[in-house]
C-alpha cells in the first residue's frame, strides 16, 4: 500500500509542477502543451486510485481528462489562437520571480490550512487534498496574473484539474458528476471560445489589459 501512496503522491506533485511551470511559461503555445501534460498526469493519477482501488467508473474520468482536456481542448485553442492571429507572447501582471514567490506562498498555505483542519483524516487523504488546494490556487493565481485571456482558460481549467483530482482523493464522487463536470468544462471552452472571437473582431486583441483601456477611454468621454 506503501507503494501505491507513493506513485499517487509522485502523480499529484508532477501537477504541482506544472502548476508552476504555467506560472513561468512566457509563451502560448508553450503555456497549451505544459497544460495538456497537467491533464494526462491528471488521467494517470485518476487511473492509479481506480486500478488500487479497484473502480472501474474512475477509468472512464481518466479517459475523458486525457482525451478532452489532454489532447482535444489543447489542440482546439492553439488552433484558436492561430487563427485569431493571437499574440504568442504572454503579459504578466508581475515578473516571473515575484509570480512563483507567489506560488510558493500559496502552496505552503494550502498544505498548513489542510493539515490543520483535517487532523482525523488518513495522512494519504490529507497529502493528497493539500497538493489539489495548491493546484486550485496556483490556477487561482494565473487567471489573476496573466493578462492574455487564453491563458486565462488555461488557468480556468488548471482549477477544474486540481477539483477533480481532491475529489478522487477523497474517495471519489459518482460518475455523473464526474461526467457533468466535464460538459461544464466543454460549455465553458465554446462561451469563452465565442468571447474570445467577439473580443478579436471588436478590438482586435485579447489583452485584458487593452480592453481596460478601451473602456477607461470611454469613461472619460
Amino acid at each position: 500500500m506503501t507503494n501505491a501512496y507513493d506513485v499517487a503522491h509522485f502523480l499529484a506533485g508532477m501537477m504541482l509542477v506544472c502548476s508552476f511551470t504555467l506560472l513561468y511559461q512566457d509563451r502560448i503555445l508553450a503555456v497549451l502543451n505544459t497544460f495538456a501534460v497537467q491533464a494526462i498526469m491528471l488521467s494517470l493519477a485518476v487511473a492509479w486510485q481506480g486500478y488500487v482501488r479497484n473502480a472501474p467508473d474512475l477509468f472512464i474520468t481518466a479517459a475523458m481528462a486525457f482525451g478532452l482536456k489532454g489532447i482535444i481542448i489543447p489542440v482546439a485553442l492553439n488552433r484558436m489562437v492561430e487563427k485569431l492571429g493571437i499574440k504568442r507572447d504572454v503579459d504578466q501582471v508581475v515578473n516571473v520571480g515575484v509570480a512563483m514567490f507567489l506560488g510558493l506562498g500559496l502552496t505552503s498555505l494550502a498544505l498548513l490550512l489542510v493539515l490543520k483542519v483535517t487532523p482525523g483524516a488518513a495522512s494519504f487523504t490529507r497529502e493528497g487534498l493539500a497538493l489539489a488546494l495548491a493546484i486550485i490556487l496556483l490556477g487561482l493565481l494565473q487567471m489573476i496574473l496573466r493578462r492574455n485571456a487564453v491563458t486565462q482558460i488555461v488557468g480556468f481549467m488548471s482549477i477544474e484539474n486540481g477539483l477533480i483530482l481532491a475529489a478522487t482523493g477523497a474517495r471519489g464522487m459518482p460518475l455523473v458528476v464526474e461526467v457533468s463536470v466535464a460538459f461544464s468544462v466543454l460549455i465553458a471552452l465554446f462561451v469563452f471560445a465565442v468571447f474570445l472571437f467577439r473580443i478579436r473582431e471588436r478590438f482586435d486583441s485579447v489583452d485584458v489589459e487593452s480592453l481596460d483601456k478601451v473602456r477607461a477611454a470611454r469613461a472619460h468621454r
